[in-house]
């Protein structure tokens, strides 16, 4: 099985717009969650490097479509985060005008990872990722992010609530429990992009 070198993972380009967007090739695979779920930790995690994807203590920092090149044919993207609660409401629904067109729209995205706080999963804008995963029929991983926020017992517990629900709405969704702190859940994520990447060889 060909092994994507992730520490050679670089920042390509920025997009406001879908229409600006003039890479036209390869693999995407989009990363994607509220604001402040942890999107941008978990791809400096990924790719070992502290602040290839900028985050921010403010919820809501990023705000384009961000791409990062793995290799020739494979990119990570960085969308805005959604439902960020103190940003006026234009602002919002510009954001999430934004990342629906780029996952309905976009033909070279073949896979999401949603990125959901294990503290606080599962809300309303997490089941319209979903109803579009339906849709497009690609592939798809759940990543429980902050779980050393909470005791292994909670994160467990919580586990089982989340992959439950999730089974109620498509079956066998894959979940992680995953930490860019102390690097939980970073192999598992790194073997599925690996796999999805091989599939298209």
């Amino acid at each position: 099985m060909f092994v994507l070198n992730y520490n050679k993972t670089y920042f390509l380009n920025s997009f406001s717009k879908i229409n600006d967007i003039n890479i036209q090739d390869g693999i995407e695979i989009a990363f994607v969650g509220y604001s402040n779920s942890g999107k941008s930790s978990a791809i400096n995690a990924l790719t070992n490097k502290k602040n290839l994807a900028r985050f921010s203590k403010m919820p809501g920092r990023t705000q384009l479509i961000n791409f990062f090149q793995v290799n020739s044919e494979f990119r990570i993207v960085d969308l805005p985060g959604y439902g960020y609660a103190t940003a006026p409401e234009i602002v919002k629904l510009k954001w999430q005008k934004i990342l629906y067109h780029y996952l309905e729209k976009r033909d070279f995205l073949k896979g999401i990872i949603l990125l959901m706080d294990i503290r606080y999963p599962l809300k309303k804008l997490d089941y319209k990722i979903l109803d579009l995963v339906k849709k497009r029929k690609i592939f798809f991983l759940v990543l429980l992010t902050k779980s050393d926020k909470m005791t292994l017992s909670q994160q467990n517990h919580q586990f089982k609530i989340v992959q439950n629900e999730l089974n109620n709405f498509i079956h066998d969704i894959p979940v992680v429990l995953f930490s860019s702190i102390r690097k939980t859940g970073i192999n598992i994520l790194k073997n599925t992009l690996n796999l999805w990447h091989n599939s298209f060889l």
